[in-house]
């Protein structure tokens, strides 16, 4: 069998965890025996983290694969997917590793599956080096079920860094095939909303003051708009640990969604939080792109599964988005150009990323 997996190399390019989640996600769509080496050469700590193995092993469950190599801190493994099938699947990072991250290596594969799926995925919520819960929800969520499918993603608990303990459940129903996207014209903003949030032992103030500090910082650029970041505190039942963060999305007349989010850690003054925030929120308005530099990469396995040509206009291609381009170009026959716009605005630094999808079509539906 070796002879036919296909090898990945996990040390290239961005270096992360990212190119463990995009190749085996693809793996099991296509049912492409893998092998991937030098997993996450490119980070301090090189292999398998908690939230990876966890990662690796709802896919594993989902489609009743195989996989050897499956333990914290190995640079190798290899995979070999079985059938996708629906149902209900755990994963647990037991630290503060990303649900998010875990919604992102299963969520593509659950669409394909045979039946409706029910994930109950545990860790952190809001953590550092992944996208927070409230994005997935605010911005991933209504962008990505553009593609023709829908998903419910119910916040049971929440769970901040170091101990996690937040636990989100995905439900889904597969789809025949994905539809293309086509994401080229930005509008203007319409409104801005958010929520800068704290939890457990945290007092409300810090979530009035990110929400101060990030209006503040947001007016200088923007003037005639009505800003609304609510703060909240999380209701103690439906919060583990202490926590604090801010989401900004920024509305715009063609239902494009950006934003810019951050979180507060232990010795970092809550106004500097919120214009942490607002900053990246008004960078990712600047670039005229019609999606900010969160979303790019997570949209890219749905466009290369999609049937047709999906095109989405960006800012600056980040590295991630290199890295799940290569990736997806390597396992499927999608195709990807990346052109600078043309805009008649020499300021604005967009670019417009192009696929003909594979045409994934489900074999069980």
């Amino acid at each position: 069998m070796d002879g036919d997996r296909v090898e990945i190399d996990g040390g290239i390019m961005e270096g992360g965890g990212q190119i463990l989640r995009v190749s085996t996600a693809l793996s099991c769509l296509l049912g492409l025996p893998l092998r991937v080496r030098r997993i996450r050469a490119g980070r301090s700590q090189p292999g398998l983290r908690p939230q990876h193995l966890s990662g690796l092993e709802v896919i594993r469950d989902l489609c009743e694969g195989k996989l050897e190599g499956g333990e914290i801190g190995s640079t190798e493994i290899t995979f070999t997917p079985g059938k996708i099938k629906g149902g209900t699947h755990i994963a647990d990072t037991k630290t503060a590793g990303s649900v998010c991250l875990l919604m992102q290596v299963a969520m593509p594969c659950v669409l394909f599956a045979a039946s409706p799926s029910e994930l109950h995925l545990k860790g952190g919520t809001n953590a550092e080096m992944a996208p927070q819960i409230d994005y997935t929800v605010m911005v991933f969520k209504p962008i990505v079920e553009k593609f023709n499918f829908t998903f419910n993603c119910d916040i049971k608990k929440r769970g901040y860094y170091p101990q996690g303990g937040g636990e989100v459940v995905v439900q889904m129903s597969p789809v025949k095939e994905l539809s293309p996207i086509n994401l080229t014209e930005r509008g203007t903003v319409t409104k801005i909303y958010g929520r800068a949030f704290v939890a457990g032992a945290l007092p409300i103030k810090l979530a009035k003051d990110m929400s101060a500090a990030a209006v503040r910082c947001i007016r200088k650029e923007i003037r005639d708009l009505y800003i609304n970041v609510q703060p909240v505190r999380e209701p103690d039942d439906q919060a583990f640990g202490t926590g604090s963060g801010i989401i900004i999305v920024a509305e715009t007349s063609t239902g494009c969604l950006l934003a810019g989010s951050s979180l507060g850690k232990r010795g970092k003054n809550a106004d500097k939080v919120g214009i942490e925030a607002a900053e990246i929120l008004l960078r990712n308005l600047k670039h005229g792109g019609t999606v900010d530099d969160s979303l790019q990469d997570q949209l890219i396995i749905f466009m290369a599964l999609a049937k047709g040509v999906s095109r989405v206009k960006s800012g600056p291609i980040t590295l991630h988005t290199q890295t799940a381009i290569h990736f997806a170009e390597q396992l499927t026959k999608a195709k990807f150009t990346v052109t600078k716009s043309e805009e008649e605005d020499p300021s604005k630094d967009a670019y417009i990323i192009e696929c003909q999808g594979m045409g994934m079509i489900n074999p069980n539906l």
